[in-house]
């Protein structure tokens, strides 16, 4: 048949071509698409007992249609991406029923129980005790897994050549890590902090310390990325008493520099403490850098002895560690002034009664950490800068 772009009223069918649901006539769809890029649906029986989720990437962006093309081929890297995460970690991510690449389709569980984190912290919501530390063990074991530590060579350059997304990476490249410091059309702000948006296009020495960040991007192939790894691609919850963490929407997956991951959870989490101190809400937010940290090192350190090349030494791996800590900060910092004077901004500032200060302090934050991410040595360095 090929591509068809998927309505509310052709899933109960779609789902019953695909093997997922019997009856089509106990069967009640909605749409609640909410992010950029993509539709999603979700499918319940009447009874309530039953239900899945159906997401469909499209071949433009969805909030700006049509006049934003894009190939919806970026379904394929996430459904990669799911497979290798479900290897290592598939308490961490929604359980996949079944990926349609010819419409470009994932049907997978339904997590309308739970809530994305950045809504929570927007809230007023703590964090809580397992959030952060189970989004470190995720880099950790995914990290891993497919590096050169934990997957023999002729394996990890399949992975590399299939993991390929010059059209995803490029969006990263330019909108994260080139053109908050030009102009460009795409570059937006709030008018208190037109000086700062200036100051950091003259800033030769934040922009060189960039380049490097986008080259190492470009050329670092160390492990496969989940790629947009941020508050809003996290829902997280209780079932059963139990701490629910679950990450989604890995569609930039591709192979990058680890700490890329690392830093967009730590500028999210940084930008969100700033929301909470400007509204005097502050709970557990000043722990999340550390956490997520800690609970990264000590599982990279625990899969250490299973690595397939047992040239890389405890020495090495203590080398290594520090460099994936300072290449992280480096890119909290671009995410968090990309997020405040380039393209695409976080309501946890647009949402403040005036965002203006607390933008402000964070986007000297990101300058920091940026220009100063070899002088950072631990969490607790980082906290000075606050």
């Amino acid at each position: 048949m090929g591509y068809r772009i998927l309505e509310t009223e052709d899933i109960p069918a779609y789902l019953h071509e695909r093997g997922h649901w019997a009856d089509v006539s106990d069967i009640h769809v909605r749409e609640v698409s909410d992010g950029n890029m993509n539709r999603v649906f979700l499918a319940s029986s009447a009874d309530g007992t039953r239900s899945v989720a159906v997401k469909q990437a499209l071949p433009w962006v969805r909030v700006a249609g049509p006049s934003w093309p894009m190939n919806p081929d970026r379904a394929d890297a996430e459904a990669r991406a799911y497979d290798q995460i479900a290897r290592v970690a598939p308490d961490k991510i929604p359980a996949i029923h079944g990926y349609d690449p010819e419409n470009y389709a994932l049907v997978m569980e339904d997590m309308s129980d739970l809530e994305v984190l950045r809504t929570l912290l927007n809230e007023g919501a703590p964090y809580g005790p397992h959030t952060s530390a189970r989004i470190g063990e995720l880099v950790a074991q995914l990290s891993f897994a497919t590096s050169d530590f934990g997957m023999d060579s002729a394996s990890r350059k399949a992975l590399i050549a299939a993991s390929v997304s010059p059209e995803l990476c490029k969006i990263t490249e330019d909108v994260v890590l080139s053109e908050p410091y030009i102009e460009h059309e795409h570059n937006h702000w709030h008018e208190d902090l037109t000086d700062l948006a200036s100051e950091f296009r003259a800033d030769t020495r934040l922009r060189t310390e960039v380049a490097d960040l986008r080259h190492l991007f470009m050329t670092s192939a160390q492990a496969l990325l989940h790629g947009d790894l941020h508050t809003g691609s996290i829902m997280v919850g209780e079932r059963e008493n139990t701490p629910v963490v679950r990450v989604f929407d890995p569609e930039f997956s591709f192979v990058g520099p680890i700490g890329f991951d690392l830093g967009l959870y730590w500028a999210n989490a940084l930008v969100s403490e700033e929301r909470a101190r400007a509204l005097g809400t502050l709970s557990d937010h000043g722990d999340q850098l550390k956490l997520s940290w800690e609970a990264f090192e000590r599982e990279f350190r625990r899969l250490w002895p299973t690595r397939v090349d047992t040239f890389f030494d405890d020495a090495y791996l203590d080398r290594f560690l520090r460099r994936v800590w300072t290449e992280s900060l480096g890119y909290a910092g671009a995410e968090i002034i990309r997020r405040i004077i380039g393209f695409a901004h976080l309501t946890d500032l647009t949402t403040l009664p005036d965002p203006a200060p607390a933008s402000r302090r964070a986007l000297l934050l990101g300058r920091e950490l940026i220009v100063r991410r070899e002088e950072l040595k631990n969490p607790n360095d980082v906290r000075t800068l606050l």
